[in-house]
């Protein structure tokens, strides 16, 4: 791609696939909310401006058709964004909208490295009769080679068949039990960061439909951010369930999130 490039914020307003709780389908405009009411600036942490900046876009939010071909409807977007070298920052909607955006990703960077944060692999190959649901986005990830590594970290709920898909698409998981604060990752090409905000621990981040203790803190996953060492070409952010919030606590947490996150894109 051309080096001048720009990024782009797109709300990804999709929960169908959540197979536990609806709601993270309101996040985006709620981030948004958050990120434009004055509570916080829009320098970064690593010094980049965002107000006024001109490589920094809204690219609005993304419909969906009733016939339910979510797949379509995030994917073909996506790549018309990523043509005309707008690099997306996605927010979700449930975590399934991965899937998609990756295939999009595939067309553009032919080699590609997934950092995936979460408390859970998301590997099953189908949960509760959905092959597409919130669970099993990187299975079908790695089953249609949309990357060439996938990196996992934070997770804390591997049960057997997890394990065996692990081993099955080799993937790097690592286990918070596990987890060393200030591990770094060398990574040979270009990154994609994909967010569950349950990732983080409840006690930072319980707006979430799967609260599952003992997770990162909030200022790990920030340095976990500032510290990829190779280009940060796309991100999203996922499973923020605006209902299960408490007094605005994670939609503040989200909020910083895309303004890190946006910094090192647009240093990439």
């Amino acid at each position: 791609m051309k080096s001048e490039f720009s990024v782009g914020l797109l709300g990804v307003p999709f929960d169908d696939n959540a197979s536990f709780e609806k709601g993270p389908a309101l996040a985006p405009d709620l981030i948004r909310q958050v990120l434009t009411s004055g509570s916080l600036n829009s320098a970064t942490e690593l010094n980049v401006e965002l107000k006024n900046n001109p490589r920094w876009l809204d690219l609005g939010d993304l419909s969906f058709s009733k016939e339910n071909h979510f797949i379509e409807d995030i994917a073909q977007p996506s790549i018309d964004f990523l043509s005309k070298n707008i690099r997306l920052l996605s927010l979700g909607g449930d975590h399934s909208v991965s899937h998609p955006l990756l295939k999009a990703y595939r067309e553009f960077f032919p080699k590609l490295n997934i950092l995936h944060i979460d408390a859970h692999s998301d590997l099953y190959d189908s949960f509760k009769g959905n092959r597409y649901a919130n669970a099993c986005p990187f299975a079908r990830v790695m089953e249609e080679g949309l990357c060439d590594r996938l990196v996992q970290i934070g997770i804390r709920t591997l049960n057997e068949h997890q394990r065996k898909q692990v081993e099955k698409f080799g993937v790097e998981c690592h286990e918070m039990k596990d987890w060393l604060t200030g591990t770094l990752f060398d990574f040979e090409g270009p990154v994609y960061l994909s967010l569950d905000i349950d990732g983080i621990d409840p006690a930072f981040a319980p707006g979430v439909s799967h609260r599952e203790p003992g997770g990162l803190t909030s200022r790990e996953v920030i340095n976990i951010i500032h510290q990829i060492n190779a280009p940060l070409v796309g991100a999203d952010i996922v499973e923020f369930n605006p209902h299960k919030d408490i007094d605005n606590i994670t939609s503040q947490l989200a909020a910083k999130l895309v303004k890190e996150i946006a910094g090192k894109m647009l240093l990439s």
